[in-house]
């Protein structure tokens, strides 16, 4: 089912914007619903937003709507997840994550995903 490997996380200050990304090794991606969930110290994961495979549509958490923002590109593989406005509360591992595209009305549970990246840190402090 391949490999998803996650970057882009580091230390920000409150206000700040990050963009993550997932490159995923499996030539199948572009038939994944793909998501990102986070989990936060001490919390357990947590949905953040997911996307179908030709982007039909985009999910989010409400805690991020407006703030966040989910995107792909299937020519490179790779999934992305653009974050502005970041907030203390935003301080989490982030994971990317992928699922057969048929799995779109449970996209919400962990369990719809069959494949998860190492998960990268996005610290932010004020």
């Amino acid at each position: 089912q391949g490999q998803l490997v996650e970057s882009g996380g580091r230390f920000v200050r409150a206000g700040d914007s990050l963009r993550l990304s997932c490159i995923a090794s499996q030539r199948s991606f572009s038939a994944y619903t793909m998501a990102w969930f986070r989990r936060a110290p001490g919390k357990e994961r947590e949905f953040v937003a997911a996307i179908t495979r030709i982007v039909s549509s985009i999910e989010y958490a409400d805690s991020v709507k407006g703030r966040f923002t989910i995107s792909r590109d299937n020519d490179k593989n790779t999934l992305f997840l653009q974050m502005n406005n970041l907030q203390c509360g935003d301080t989490a591992v982030y994971y990317c994550a992928a699922a057969a595209a048929e799995k779109w009305h449970t996209r919400y549970q962990q369990s719809t995903y069959h494949s998860w990246g190492p998960g990268t840190q996005v610290t932010v402090s004020s």
